[in-house]
């Protein structure tokens, strides 16, 4: 064989090993365990785009040097435990757990080895997820998002919209793990200045209907919305109804705002997320769960939006629109 021949054939077997030495590297790549209760990639601020942010201000890229790997429970919860065993089977590098605390307690009963990450709105350790925010349990970390504990500043917002409402009602999840703290924090601020709230639960989008019809039906005065993912993930319906039958309401995250809505009182989510792909990355690169703090999201945003208060025939008061922190007109 001539020496052109043989550098010929070399090349054609560079090329057929070439493709193999790429998808072994490809399933080299570190596998993140997305763990959701909704749809990661259609929720309504879509934060899944601000986790891989954080992936990537850290140097993580998905489908580059990283795999994302999805599992959504689509609202029902009792999905949860399947899904996060089925991504321990497959040996994930890290479970990112969203949407409450019920996500992550069923990846950490998955798992005392794989790392978790989550973003919970309910207190880490009244939820059994950590035994200390300074130090959390050996493969637990994350991000508490105040939601739980701004429950009662909504419903103090909603009664300064409407304060000839005797009569409100909240909106919730029967399944979120939040709830035992968070009515309990409503109901102490609407005893507060004598006011009524009502309890409508809903985990799907006809019981979403059914309750919008209890309050029209009822002439209930106002509305807040729990902020649990499963809502999240119904933000336009949501918004809708509450448009489409005048209901004054005020909701956890900013997203709802800035699709149509009135009012919101939370934290935000596109930061919290942000937070948690950035820890994930820590841990991809070396970092334990127990030498890295649960963070806390403190900052917390006031939006108003006032083309909707015209469509309800609300006048926002110079005082409410002085405090907030965004204005859409």
């Amino acid at each position: 064989m001539s020496l052109r021949r043989r550098e010929f054939v070399g090349a054609l077997g560079g090329a057929a090993v070439w493709p193999l030495a790429a998808r072994a590297q490809q399933r080299a790549m570190p596998v993140i365990g997305y763990l959701t209760g909704t749809v990661p990639r259609q929720s309504g601020g879509r934060e899944d785009i601000a986790f891989r942010q954080g992936l990537r201000e850290a140097g993580f890229v998905e489908g580059q040097n990283v795999i994302v790997e999805y599992r959504s429970a689509l609202g029902r919860y009792e999905r949860l435990p399947e899904m996060a065993t089925d991504l321990v089977r497959r040996q994930v590098a890290v479970i990112f757990a969203t949407g409450g605390p019920g996500t992550a307690l069923a990846a950490k009963a998955a798992t005392s080895s794989i790392p978790i990450v989550f973003v919970s709105g309910t207190d880490p350790v009244e939820a059994g997820l950590v035994n200390n925010l300074s130090r959390p349990d050996a493969n637990l970390t994350g991000i508490h998002v105040l939601t739980t504990l701004l429950s009662a500043k909504r419903q103090e917002l909603l009664h300064e919209l409407v304060p000839s409402a005797s009569v409100v009602a909240m909106l919730v999840n029967p399944s979120a793990a939040q709830n035992r703290f968070e009515l309990a924090e409503v109901q102490a601020a609407a005893d507060k200045i004598g006011q009524q709230v009502r309890i409508l639960t809903a985990s799907t989008d006809d019981e979403i209907y059914a309750a919008f019809a209890t309050l029209v039906e009822q002439q209930i005065g106002g509305l807040l919305v729990q902020g649990d993912v499963f809502f999240t993930s119904r933000r336009d319906l949501l918004v809708l109804l509450t448009t489409r039958h005048a209901i004054p309401t005020v909701f956890a995250w900013r997203e709802f705002v800035t699709a149509g809505g009135l009012m919101s009182y939370g934290a935000s989510l596109r930061a919290s997320y942000r937070l948690g792909g950035a820890y994930a990355a820590r841990i991809l690169k070396g970092a334990k769960p127990l030498d890295l703090p649960v963070q806390q999201v403190t900052k917390v945003e006031q939006v108003v939006n006032l083309k909707a208060a015209k469509v309800l025939g609300i006048a926002v008061p110079i005082t409410l629109l002085g405090r907030a922190d965004e204005v859409i007109e």
